[in-house]
């Protein structure tokens, strides 16, 4: 018998996975992740010359080609989503899995002082886009036979307080579209979950704690594992809301104080 006979596959080998906010921080460590289980990526993000390294360095690593869709969250209509769902079909011919984990925050702000183009702007890009291209999805995703949809979270408590904005305001419903949407595909093959990182390097987080110092955060990297095996299935009781910790595949429920505040 050859030595390689039996071997497993890798966790998400020849699934595709859509990845948006992929030219940096937490969406590009899943990309490479994801990349490395053996997925084909598809790279979203408004970041061309970011896009075009990842998917260079991916490649160089021995990883399939991954796709890039250079997508602004900010600007796009309905009609976009469609177009990329269309464009994915076309390309691969499934969709297996999205994460989205593409976010705006420009800065801490009173709503009284906010511009109101930055909160028509955070709520669009954390909350409505995902909903669009999710729902644009759908169709695709309901095919397989195991699919999965993942929607990064942020410390509840936490931006339920001052200042934290449409940001806040965004991530706050975007738990309850969460909720609606797994109750409504509870007896679909599309599994959906709220993910819940702790605190990592990047520069979202930069521009909301500007004094911290940042070589004492962990790298998004460290959140990735986990990640990897709710799009794979690998545990199918995992709950619908899960915190991430560093390095570990096995995510964790939240608690009913995660909600307070």
């Amino acid at each position: 018998m050859a030595a390689n006979d039996g071997a497993a596959s890798p966790p998400l080998a020849n699934r595709v996975i859509l990845i948006t906010g992929a030219n940096g921080g937490l969406g590009e460590a899943v990309a490479r992740a994801s990349a490395a289980a053996g997925a084909n990526v598809v790279l979203l993000g408004r970041r061309v010359p970011r896009l075009t390294r990842l998917h260079d360095e991916l490649e160089a690593a021995g990883c399939r080609t991954p796709s890039i869709y250079p997508m602004d969250l900010s600007g796009a209509v309905p009609e976009d989503y469609d177009v990329l769902a269309r464009a994915i079909a076309n390309e691969y011919g499934r969709l297996d899995g999205i994460v989205h984990c593409a976010a705006e925050l420009k800065g801490l702000s009173s709503l009284q002082n906010l511009p109101l183009e930055d909160w028509f702007t955070g709520l669009h890009v954390n909350l409505t886009a995902p909903f669009l291209l999710t729902r644009a999805c759908l169709p695709l995703l309901r095919e397989r036979e195991d699919a999965c949809v993942l929607f990064a979270l942020d410390d509840a408590q936490r931006t339920a307080r001052a200042f934290w904005g449409p940001y806040g305001v965004a991530k706050h419903a975007l738990r309850g579209l969460v909720s609606i949407l797994a109750d409504e595909l509870e007896n679909s093959p599309i599994r959906v979950h709220g993910v819940e990182p702790g605190p990592m390097r990047s520069a979202l987080r930069a521009r909301a704690f500007f004094a911290e110092d940042p070589s004492t955060l962990p790298d998004p990297s460290a959140y990735t594992r986990a990640c990897v095996q709710l799009l794979a299935g690998t545990d199918r009781a995992s709950p619908r809301f899960v915190t991430l910790q560093p390095h570990s595949t096995a995510p964790r429920s939240l608690g009913l104080a995660t909600f307070a505040g």
